[in-house]
Formats: C-alpha cells, sequence, structure tokens
C-alpha cells in the first residue's frame, strides 16, 4: 500500500507543474502565440498537449522508480528533480503568460541543465529512471531551438 501512494504522488507531482504552466499557456496560446512568426520547423499545436502528457507521465514513472530504489541519500536527486519541476512551469509562465520569447529562452537553458543533473542523479540510483528522462531532455533541447527562434523571428 505504501507504494501505491508513492506511485500516486509520483505521477501528481509533474502534472502539477503541467496544471500551474498551462494555466498561463491557456490564456495565450489560441491568441498572442498565433501572431508570432514561427520557424518553418515548428510542429503543429496539436502535438504539444500529447507529447507534454507522455513526457509527464514518465518523469513521474521516473520519480517513483527512484523512489522505491532501497539506495541511500536520495535527497540530491529529488531536490534537483523539484527544480527541474519549477523551472518546467516557469518556462509556460515567461513564455505565455508574461509573452517574454527572451526571457524564456535563458530560462530554458537553466532548464536543460538541471534535467541534465537530475538524469546524471536518478542514472546512479536507478537507470531505468534516467532513461525515461531522455525524451524529455530531447523534447526541451528541440523546444529550446524553437523557444530561440521564436524570439529571433519576432
Amino acid at each position: 500500500m505504501k507504494n501505491i501512494w508513492k506511485f500516486i504522488i509520483s505521477l501528481i507531482l509533474p502534472f502539477l507543474a503541467s496544471l500551474i504552466g498551462g494555466i498561463f499557456t491557456a490564456s495565450s496560446v489560441s491568441t498572442w502565440y498565433l501572431t508570432l512568426v514561427k520557424p518553418s520547423f515548428n510542429p503543429p499545436s496539436w502535438i504539444f498537449g500529447p507529447v507534454w502528457t507522455l513526457l509527464y507521465l514518465m518523469m513521474g514513472l521516473a520519480l517513483y522508480l527512484v523512489w522505491i530504489n532501497k539506495q541511500e541519500n536520495k535527497k540530491p536527486a529529488f531536490t534537483v528533480f523539484g527544480i527541474q519541476l519549477f523551472l518546467n512551469a516557469l518556462w509556460s509562465i515567461l513564455f505565455f503568460g508574461f509573452k517574454r520569447p527572451l526571457f524564456a529562452f535563458i530560462e530554458i537553458i537553466f532548464l536543460w541543465i538541471s534535467i541534465f543533473v537530475t538524469l546524471v542523479y536518478f542514472y546512479k540510483i536507478e537507470k531505468k529512471a534516467a532513461y525515461l528522462l531522455i525524451p524529455y531532455i530531447l523534447w526541451v533541447s528541440f523546444a529550446a531551438v524553437l523557444n530561440f527562434f521564436i524570439y529571433y523571428l519576432n
């Protein structure tokens, strides 16, 4: 029963970050964002929801695998995971809420670094957890490039 609660909490945490970011995204995605000049490689809008849902699910599963691992001293891994979740939500606030692509681009660099550090810590505890974060860091890498070009073109 204890692991069920860990599983539920592990899944809820990333989706809370999603909810916070989504509050700021919803108000701009169908208005301000549509007015921006975007690069030719910008994916269709409908792809973002399913991709992020899958990524948040994978983040939650990764957190759960680390949490149930018997290794001691997991606090640094949990700390960097929390930092990257905070930065994940902050990006949406900066980009969509404040409509500041340059600030969002600068912030996404810190997000990428925090994801990388999380991946390293998770790898030391549970390799499968780190592997679950690889699509996330790849997507954020793409998002950073997209963010830069949106800033540059506008």
